[in-house]
């Protein structure tokens, strides 16, 4: 590994393992203004490092991992808030690749029989790539409900539900005859034939490429858990230190996420109903009169902040707790 990139990273300037003992706080920095920045500000014994003060815990995102952190040394003690290669897990297609891996894993090392209690997840196919094994599938069964979501977008955008192979035309309408390229895929280098010049078929090729946005399709479930007839969904936070080997720390709080209206079959295209993502509940009538039956207070211009809180305090505590305020028909 190489020298540091970044001549004024300074997360490794402590030499001394006695000195770290003798103090008392964490400094921290961050790339990031939001709340985040709040919460650490404000936290007992963690103190800002400004400039080019040496620090402990560097919140950053991904890209700033990467151009500042990549072939940097460490020392033992200094955290950053991501691991480099964490899509991984967060990206939906890669998520599902993983998935699908693990359990040719299990068959190879434990047999058929423990590998097919890997059946918490649905079908799945990566789009445009898997586009012919996800119609082989699709006529296997007839009738059936599918739902196609974009790979790396958040807050419900570009998701649908399906039954029919041309209600999915929109999405490929345009690119027949013409070669497909995936957004992830790396920039398309040209080539050098023998005699050295350019080939310039290459450059013609990549005008002929439309750019297609990855999505995955996915066996709808049918029958999801409900609760006062709603789908929901729990957002639960999970501390992981290492992936080799595995450690990570279980948050015992968080919130649950609801639809806007009950669960049916009979409107596929209705996001209330069957997408859970709270950028689409809040403000919404039901959940403003369930935080108004609980008796959560807003301050104005922070109704955001509030919903948020009592989606919280209402589902996490103790379910005995719980019970008087989600089960309910009234307040759902």
């Amino acid at each position: 590994m190489s020298r540091p990139k970044n001549q004024n990273y300074k997360g490794h300037g402590l030499s001394k393992g006695k000195e770290r003992e003798q103090r008392a706080s964490i400094r921290f920095k961050t790339t990031l203004i939001n709340t985040l920045m709040d919460v650490l500000r404000h936290r007992p014994g963690w103190v800002e490092v400004k400039d080019e003060g040496e620090w402990d815990f560097y919140w950053c995102d991904v890209s700033w991992l990467r151009e500042n952190f990549d072939h940097t040394y460490m020392d033992e003690h200094v955290r950053i808030s991501h691991f480099r290669n964490h899509y991984e897990l967060t990206r939906k297609n890669y998520m599902v690749k993983n998935l699908k891996r693990f359990r040719k894993q299990l068959e190879r090392e434990a047999g058929k029989l423990e590998a097919a209690k890997c059946d918490f997840f649905p079908k799945t196919f990566e789009m445009p790539c898997e586009y012919h094994l996800f119609v082989e599938e699709f006529r296997k069964n007839p009738g059936i409900t599918w739902i196609m979501k974009p790979v790396a977008r958040s807050q419900g955008k570009g998701i649908f539900l399906f039954r029919r192979l041309k209600d999915i035309m929109d999405w490929r309408k345009g690119t027949a005859g013409k070669k497909l390229t995936s957004l992830e895929a790396p920039p398309a280098r040209s080539t050098v034939n023998p005699s050295g010049s350019h080939d310039a078929r290459s450059s013609d090729d990549q005008k002929d490429e439309i750019p297609v946005e990855n999505y995955v399709a996915q066996r709808y479930i049918e029958n999801p858990y409900l609760i006062g007839g709603r789908k929901f969904d729990l957002r639960v936070y999970v501390l992981v230190m290492s992936y080799l080997p595995l450690r990570a720390w279980l948050y015992r709080d968080g919130f649950a996420r609801f639809s806007n209206t009950r669960f049916t079959l009979s409107s596929i295209d209705d996001h209330s109903v069957h997408i859970t993502n709270l950028s689409l509940s809040l403000g919404h009538s039901w959940l403003s009169n369930l935080l108004s039956i609980a008796g959560t207070k807003t301050v104005p211009g922070h109704e955001r902040d509030a919903g948020l809180q009592g989606c919280r305090w209402l589902l996490l505590p103790d379910p005995g707790q719980l019970s008087p305020f989600i089960f309910p028909s009234q307040l759902l």
